[in-house]
């Protein structure tokens, strides 16, 4: 069950935010978070697609920010369905995942914003309110997947087929170089200013993807396969 915050709520002027979240701990701090901001008022909490979009339907919140993974029903799921239960609420994306193929599919289902989860406060809050008048915000990393695919398609440009098989995004190829370089993943964070833990969800995502199992073999594969 979704927790409702609205009677606690005595400003009705303010940007009303419900957050779906699987992690507790994830939503107190986004929370806390945003609350910082005199504009802004969390009005609920999801731990499920299902309960977001429940939460959407009885509280009827400006924004709702989904995770993309959570149990029963994914983030993308629910942004998907959410004209159904509320027509005025817009989704906003928040994950750790920058692939061009969960920015792609949150755009086709609807969502107005996409941020990492790495995003600093200010980016954060000034992306719900631009979402909040309408505009559509994404966070860096997530527009230059937008633009290189933009750019791709309109200069007709075709991936070799090793790239069409892994879907390897800019990021990972990037990550991948440094590792190839015997960077460290504290070393690639500095260098690409984003956290430790996004640096080993790539490097994880990028081993799925390649079908190995350590660095090593990822660092044959990809020499072997001239991924980069």
């Amino acid at each position: 069950m979704y927790l409702n915050y609205r009677a606690n709520s005595t400003r009705m002027d303010k940007i009303n935010i419900v957050l779906a979240d699987d992690h507790v701990l994830v939503r107190n701090g986004i929370k806390a978070m945003l609350e910082s901001d005199t504009e802004i008022t969390v009005v609920g909490e999801a731990g499920n697609g299902m309960e977001a979009l429940e939460a959407a339907k009885s509280l009827k919140p400006d924004i709702l920010v989904l995770d993309i993974r959570m149990p029963e029903m994914t983030g993308l799921e629910a942004t998907a369905k959410l004209n159904e239960y509320s027509p005025e609420t817009k989704a906003v994306i928040l994950s750790m995942h920058d692939s061009e193929e969960y920015v792609i599919q949150a755009l086709d289902a609807g969502a107005f914003g996409y941020m990492l989860k790495d995003t600093d406060k200010i980016e954060f809050i000034k992306a719900l309110k631009q979402v909040h008048k309408g505009n559509r915000y994404f966070s860096g990393s997530v527009s230059n997947v937008l633009t290189n695919r933009l750019l791709t398609q309109k200069s007709g440009v075709r991936k070799s087929e090793s790239e069409d098989h892994y879907n390897l995004t800019k990021k990972e190829k990037e990550i991948l170089r440094m590792v190839i370089d015997s960077k460290q993943n504290k070393q690639i964070s500095e260098a690409l200013d984003i956290s430790v833990r996004t640096i080993e969800t790539h490097r994880f995502n990028i081993m799925k993807k390649l079908g190995v199992n350590n660095a090593v073999d990822m660092v044959n594969k990809t020499l072997k396969e001239n991924l980069i």
